[in-house]
């Protein structure tokens, strides 16, 4: 669930990034390089806790996170509404939403651009093929173009679950066989 805060960091980002073309010649950002973006400076932020912490820290001024932040998304080569939208998330201390922050923004970007979610498990990793071809398969029930996140579960055995919104295709073996105990425990 994404928290009140999330959403509204969220939105705020999304405006900016899909405002069109401003006079100061910004054009528009993809919101999917936004969030790429966003995912390698939050991975980076993750895999340190003495940055994590520093970040947290009240006790450190916000002109010092600034300044390390910007230092070291340097090489990164962030966009600039990135590295602004990094700083404001800092100066009001909001770094430890970052990652809610920057799903409500995915989804939010996705909405915007006419795109629905899906969440794809498998029980193993498909095949370009088969991505291409659940793509094309979700997009026409759903009746809108699906961006398709995949996950794997070991415990499907074989087949695909699908999550589009609070709809759920279930071909999963293992949604089988509980369907199929369910008809037999009912007899």
């Amino acid at each position: 669930m994404i928290s009140v805060v999330a959403a509204r960091y969220a939105k705020a980002l999304a405006d900016v990034v899909t405002a069109g073309v401003h006079a100061s010649s910004m054009a528009q950002a993809d919101p999917a390089e936004i969030t790429a973006q966003l995912r390698q400076v939050d991975e980076m932020i993750e895999a340190s806790s003495e940055l994590k912490n520093a970040l947290a820290s009240p006790a450190v001024a916000p002109s010092k996170k600034r300044a390390v932040i910007g230092r070291l998304i340097e090489p990164l080569q962030v966009s600039a509404q990135v590295r602004n939208f990094l700083f404001v998330v800092i100066d009001h201390r909001r770094v430890q939403q970052l990652k809610a922050i920057i799903e409500a923004f995915e989804d939010l970007a996705d909405e915007r651009m006419g795109f629905v979610r899906a969440d794809v498990s498998s029980a193993q990793a498909l095949p370009e093929e088969q991505r291409v071809a659940l793509e094309v398969q979700l997009s026409r029930l759903a009746g809108k173009k699906t961006r398709l996140r995949y996950t794997t579960d070991e415990a499907l055995v074989a087949g695909v679950v699908a999550k589009v919104g609070s709809t759920v295709y279930d071909g999963s073996v293992r949604g089988q066989l509980d369907r199929l105990r369910v008809k037999l425990e009912s007899q």
